[in-house]
């Protein structure tokens, strides 16, 4: 299984992907946008998520050598009709939360192409343009955020979700990170965590949340979560 990380992950957390027969591919520095998030796959790129195919949307300044990664793994990609760049929204064209069946994103501000890959999806617009950052996805119903708008928005499409307070996850350069930037699904039943939930004040919650779906969760490294902007797989 192919998984996109942060280029600055450090060579724990890469050397414990690859003992869980994970194929990691680093995103780039993107100097369009800040630095806590430059590197962030959530930000340069998405998983589309529509019949199982192994397609991505990247964003479209992303470097030659790393599309030419993608066609040496055999992944289709699409590229982002607008670039990133430095001032909101023009961060979070990509940063949609893409489901099986349902596509959540500020649609206001969700780059066309990215868009038009998604047209059989239920559209549910949110108020939070960082939308993918918000949430760490656990079946396609079963979500955890912190963010109380998307928390409301999703609860009339019958979504289970952990609502868990904002903090207690770094983010270099910046006050706390995202709890959707902390990991991510590697197997029906397991999702690593870019840090140990014994190190998190509300740990205890998402093992219990996580146990409800028979998922186990894995430590990546030692200590306090970090938001590497997701651990985004195919």
């Amino acid at each position: 299984m192919h998984c996109f990380v942060d280029y600055r992950i450090t060579n724990e957390e890469l050397n414990n992907l690859l003992k869980l027969n994970m194929n990691p591919i680093l995103v780039p520095k993107c100097n369009s946008v800040y630095e806590a998030i430059n590197g962030h796959p959530d930000i340069q790129l998405n998983i589309l998520k529509n019949n199982s195919s192994n397609k991505v949307i990247i964003q479209k300044d992303i470097s030659q050598n790393f599309k030419n990664i993608l066609i040496d793994n055999d992944i289709d990609f699409i590229v982002s009709i607008n670039s990133l760049s430095y001032t909101y929204p023009n961060d979070i064209i990509l940063n949609s939360l893409i489901l099986e069946n349902h596509f959540i994103h500020n649609l206001k501000f969700t780059d066309k192409n990215l868009l038009a890959s998604q047209l059989t999806k239920i559209k549910i617009n949110v108020s939070q343009g960082y939308t993918k950052c918000s949430v760490l996805p656990v079946r396609d119903k079963a979500l955890i955020t912190s963010d109380k708008g998307i928390f409301k928005a999703l609860q009339e499409y019958d979504f289970d979700i952990l609502l868990l307070p904002p903090g207690d996850i770094s983010l270099p350069s910046l006050n706390y990170g995202f709890i959707g930037g902390v990991g991510g699904m590697i197997s029906l039943n397991r999702m690593a965590f870019f840090g140990d939930l014994d190190c998190y004040s509300w740990g205890d919650e998402i093992k219990k949340f996580l146990y409800k779906y028979d998922i186990s969760p894995i430590a990546l490294r030692k200590g306090k979560l970090i938001d590497r902007g997701s651990l985004l797989t195919l």
